[in-house]
């Protein structure tokens, strides 16, 4: 997944504030990269690198990923944001019969993953992340979820959920929104929060994916199982689905938010390029369309 947020500066935070709003551009990525899966090219790696350094997202949500992928990843992004500080981490899955962690079939722990680019002094940050309490017992992977929380600023989130059981999906979702993000909060102080990720639940599905999302959230989709969520302090205004030119099986989903300017926020953004990637359908979404009701891309194939 992933969800979006924007809070208050809980009390003694170093973060300043800002009179000005500041816009956050998210991009999710599930890249099929563990080379067991049908899906798998081996390319989406290197077409994600061309959509990072086209787009210029600030924050990037991973999904199918090995570690190596982080780090490869990295590089274009750093290189897209030379005045400001890039962080990024990962969380390999849990793999049931071993009791170790799943792996790709080069090795590599296999997981999720988040690149993000964070104020300049940025204030510091911590890497939360954790395996879903509860799993699909037929399916050796666990799914795990991650969230790296900058104090007064930002708390972002990602996590695939369960393929091989809708409920068991839900509950992980309700899970990651109902305590993880709650405890998280509760512990390190409120702050912008952002979730995106697969998380293999529909709008309109059985179950429907808005069970799970809390009230006050906004949602949007990409027509299919990729999600962003966010709370109500942060402003969508736009979303689009960016293909991937067959390198996965899931197209990118890019959102643009804007942070309430009177509450402590990410370095502002300067959108420096029109987009440069040709969309998918859905088309761009404008202020105006509700954006819980996003839908009408034609569902994708895999986990």
């Amino acid at each position: 997944m992933c969800l979006i947020a924007a809070a208050g500066v809980p009390a003694g935070s170093s973060v300043a504030d800002t009179t000005a709003s500041t816009t956050l551009r998210v991009l999710q990525l599930n890249l099929c990269n563990s080379g067991r899966a049908g899906c798998y090219t081996g390319r989406s790696v290197t077409e994600a690198a061309e959509v990072i350094s086209a787009e210029v997202p600030d924050l990037v949500t991973l999904n199918e990923i090995c570690q190596d992928d982080v780090d490869t990843l990295e590089r274009p992004f750093a290189g897209v944001h030379p005045g400001g500080t890039v962080v990024s981490a990962f969380k390999a899955a849990g793999d049931r019969p071993s009791g170790a962690v799943t792996r790709c079939r080069n090795g590599q722990p296999y997981g999720i993953g988040l690149l993000a680019r964070l104020q300049s002094p940025y204030p510091r940050h911590t890497v939360h992340s954790g395996i879903h309490p509860t799993q699909d017992v037929t399916d050796p992977e666990e799914r795990a979820w991650l969230c790296v929380h900058v104090p007064g600023a930002l708390h972002a989130c990602t996590t695939h959920l369960a393929a091989t059981s809708a409920p068991v999906a839900l509950a992980q979702c309700a899970h990651l929104l109902g305590t993880v993000v709650p405890e998280i909060r509760r512990s390190a102080g409120y702050a912008p929060t952002v979730l995106g990720g697969d998380l293999n639940l529909r709008y309109g599905g059985s179950p429907d994916v808005r069970s799970c999302v809390p009230p006050g959230y906004l949602r949007i989709d990409d027509g299919a199982v990729q999600q962003l969520m966010a709370t109500t302090d942060v402003t969508i205004c736009c979303s689009r689905s960016i293909g991937m030119r067959g390198a996965t099986d899931h197209p990118g989903l890019l959102a643009t938010l804007t942070i309430d300017g009177r509450r402590p926020a990410w370095a502002a953004t300067a959108l420096r390029r029109a987009p440069a990637r040709v969309a998918v359908e859905p088309a761009e979404r404008s202020p105006g369309r509700p954006l819980p009701d996003s839908a009408g891309q034609p569902a994708v194939t895999g986990r």
